[in-house]
């Protein structure tokens, strides 16, 4: 074996018994005395706000939020929703009603947010109005739509 092959076999070795160290290093830890303290105080908040089941229902709706959030924060968004990334806000054209689209913005893929009436992305300044068409470019094509509905206390998107 010559010198150059044993010094490579020697820093693959290194390499690979480095790597749980590095994975173990950026591993958020708790303290015990975290755990115990910061765990009960949630606990005791969320039974004030009950956790919303956003399993698939037999109509093929899953909820999303419920109508006190949506009219507390003025919208409801959430990336990783089971049918896509959506945000939702009351209809402007009737009050009782909400509007569901897509929160990703066509022209290259950031997240909107809702602001001052119209749809916002962050990255290119494209706008988009409350139903979804452009209202500012660079974007050329509409936020996607999804079907939604209020049942009860609950805002509920239909899974596709």
């Amino acid at each position: 074996m010559q010198r150059r092959e044993f010094i490579n076999w020697v820093g693959a070795g290194f390499m690979a018994t480095s790597l749980p160290i590095a994975i173990a290093a950026c591993t958020p830890k708790e303290s015990p005395s975290e755990t115990t303290s910061e765990t009960e105080a949630p606990a005791e908040s969320e039974s004030s706000t009950p956790k919303v089941d956003d399993s698939i229902r037999e109509d093929g709706f899953a909820a999303l939020g419920t109508v006190a959030e949506l009219d507390a924060n003025g919208s409801l968004a959430q990336k990783g929703f089971i049918a896509g990334p959506v945000v939702v806000i009351r209809d402007p054209a009737n009050p009782e009603g909400i509007v569901a689209l897509n929160s990703m913005c066509t022209h290259q893929g950031c997240g909107v947010e809702w602001q001052e009436g119209l749809f916002a992305c962050p990255c290119h300044g494209s706008k988009f109005n409350p139903d979804g068409t452009v209202a500012e470019g660079p974007a050329a094509e509409p936020l996607g739509s999804y079907e939604a509905q209020i049942d009860g206390d609950l805002v509920l998107i239909k899974v596709q």
